[in-house]
């Protein structure tokens, strides 16, 4: 399916590039690629950066989504996953909150080349999950929805019918989903109801009955899986205490329902929202953007989280607000969308764990509320 996918997927493009083998061209001038999204209210866009083997970004450029993002100051979406590459990194999709909608683009490199653009089945798309063919868009509007999409030749995305499920209220906050590495479960977070849901994955792409695990720790935001098979949950913490961030490590069993490993780690920091983990399963690293510092866990082989060091690995100037992360493909680089500072900053991971800061990149548009990274 990836081979046929990735075959169509040039063909589909061949009107916009001039041949195959420009994209190919394209991909072997960079070691990888960073994307960031403006969520403008009034035209969303995702900027596109190069990245060289020693981590650096360059270049910059502008795709417009064809949709509309919410627009806001700081953190408008409230949710990680806005933006998302395919597992073989051929697709990005990105949710446009503001126009009720998904793009996706077919990925060359540091280039992109819009192919499709479909409602996302609900209000305000802040998520987006895939598996194989099997796209799931989190709607944190109104009622909260979970909506599948089979992707089909080309990168078009088409509703699975009668596939829509609907999270625990109105408004309770969907802020990320997670598909485990088996394609068996797909999880989802409700950050103001503080619960992580589950649902079993039908042969079909429909999702079985809702199974709610309230988290006992304050705060839940986003899960995200291992490659070994964990789920990692970072809480903002209660509401009480100024740096009271906490880490979490689960295992999903077969019912659905969550067994803890390690309960609540704290991460030094306030706003503990969001987190990535490193390819080879080693490390996890979450962004306090309160505080704007980055804490960083080793992660044991049994899921089993330790603070790295002092538990802060990386620090920033303060008030950057530091939101979503992004990982390398080789996982040796961090990178950190700086909300308030309107630029993405650049960490390379050393073999304990620690970060090694190596400067800012970027003139982002701070007053669009910018929300969404990711990277290979």
């Amino acid at each position: 399916m990836r081979v046929t996918r990735g075959l169509l997927i040039i063909i589909a493009g061949i009107g916009v590039v001039a041949s195959p083998m420009l994209g190919i061209a394209e991909s072997q001038r960079g070691a990888g690629a960073v994307f960031a999204m403006t969520n403008d209210a009034s035209k969303n866009e995702v900027i596109a950066y190069e990245r060289a083997a020693d981590g650096s970004l360059s270049n910059g450029e502008s795709y417009d989504t064809g949709g509309r993002g919410s627009g806001g100051i700081n953190d408008p979406l409230g949710a990680q996953g806005s933006l998302t590459l395919s597992q073989d990194r051929s697709l990005l999709f990105a949710a446009n909150a503001g126009s009720g909608n998904v793009s996706v683009f077919s990925v060359h490199g540091a280039h992109l080349t819009l192919l499709n653009k479909v409602p996302s089945g609900g209000s305000s798309p802040v998520a987006v999950a895939e598996y194989q063919d099997l796209v799931y868009v989190l709607n944190a509007g109104d009622a909260g929805s979970i909506v599948a999409f089979h992707l089909d030749f080309g990168g078009q995305l088409k509703e699975i019918k009668n596939s829509t499920v609907f999270l625990t209220g109105d408004l309770s906050g969907g802020a990320s989903l997670a598909i485990s590495p088996n394609g068996q479960f797909l999880v989802a977070t409700e950050r103001i109801a503080n619960n992580i849901d589950t649902f079993r994955i039908k042969p079909d792409g429909t999702l079985g009955p809702m199974v709610v695990n309230a988290n006992p720790a304050p705060g839940t935001f986003a899960v995200r899986f291992t490659p070994n098979g964990q789920l990692i949950a970072a809480e903002t913490g209660p509401a009480s205490e100024p740096n009271g961030s906490a880490e979490s490590s689960y295992s999903v069993l077969a019912n659905g329902k969550l067994s803890a490993i390690s309960q609540s780690l704290p991460t030094l920091g306030a706003a503990n929202c969001w987190n990535i983990v490193t390819p080879d399963s080693k490390f996890v690293y979450t962004s306090n953007s309160g505080t704007s510092t980055i804490a960083g866990f080793a992660i044991a082989a049994n899921g089993t989280l330790t603070p790295i060091g002092s538990t802060i690995v990386g620090s920033n100037p303060e008030g950057i607000a530091n939101l979503d992360l992004g990982i390398s493909a080789d996982g040796k680089f961090i990178y950190s969308l700086n909300s308030v500072s309107g630029n993405i900053g650049i960490y390379g991971v050393q073999k304990d764990g620690t970060l090694e800061s190596l400067g800012v990149v970027g003139n982002l548009p701070k007053s669009a509320g910018i929300e969404g990274l990711t990277a290979f």
